[in-house]
């Protein structure tokens, strides 16, 4: 099978601008393995050859899945195929804060952190914490609150880089560049045994973006 016999399959039922398809619900048969990988860049590579139609793309990520051993597969009604990802499926590549009473700002225009509450007159409420939302290479909107957020986890070159939760067992691994930004905002908190913590604060949560050992920090 080929990567358009899939969306054949389909129909419009994986159409961008609809809502996802219920992959979780789909328990087809499975039928073998596609040569198709997800590299850790970001491309699909069909039988050796890049994926060159964006639109082709992002139709299968919306059929993606991971099955609870670990592997990744293709879902339709009718049946599913593993398929190889070298790192993440997803790549986080954008990122905006939403404030509690304003509309998204770009990164940049405040300082990522926690609305501290202040002072408030009777009758008000406290200001609700700042929410910082990923934008993933296929559209996906993240946000980083509530049970949704940044973990370390290793790369396949041995680096330990964050990762946040997507859909359906997917994450979507922090751009280089984006990882770059958000650092240069990050916070850092000293833990007991003197290593660092750097992050910064999402939904009243430390988002984790990297830690140096105790032997690493500068005195």
């Amino acid at each position: 099978m080929n990567p358009a016999a899939i969306l054949t399959q389909l129909g419009d039922k994986a159409t961008s601008g609809k809502a996802l398809p219920p992959v979780d619900q789909w328990h087809p048969a499975h039928c073998g393995e596609m040569d198709l990988v997800i590299c850790a860049d970001g491309r699909w590579m069909h039988e050796g050859t890049p994926i060159g139609r964006a639109r082709l793309v992002h139709m299968l990520s919306r059929v993606l899945r991971r099955e609870p051993d670990g592997s990744y597969c293709l879902v339709t009604p009718a049946e599913k195929v593993t398929i190889q990802v070298e790192d993440r499926p997803f790549l986080a590549v954008d990122c905006s804060r939403v404030e509690s009473d304003s509309a998204p700002a770009e990164l940049g225009e405040a300082e990522p952190g926690q609305t501290e509450p202040g002072q408030t007159e009777p009758g008000q409420t406290e200001p609700r914490p700042d929410v910082w939302q990923l934008v993933t290479d296929q559209g996906d909107v993240v946000r980083l609150e509530g049970e949704t957020c940044l973990t370390l986890s290793e790369t396949p070159d041995g680096l330990w880089l964050p990762e946040v939760p997507v859909r359906f067992g997917l994450a979507a691994r922090l751009h280089r560049n984006l990882y770059y930004r958000l650092l240069e905002s990050a916070e850092t908190h000293e833990q007991e045994d003197g290593s660092l913590t750097l992050g910064f604060m999402s939904g009243g949560r430390f988002q984790i973006l990297g830690q140096l050992a105790a032997d690493e920090v500068e005195v």
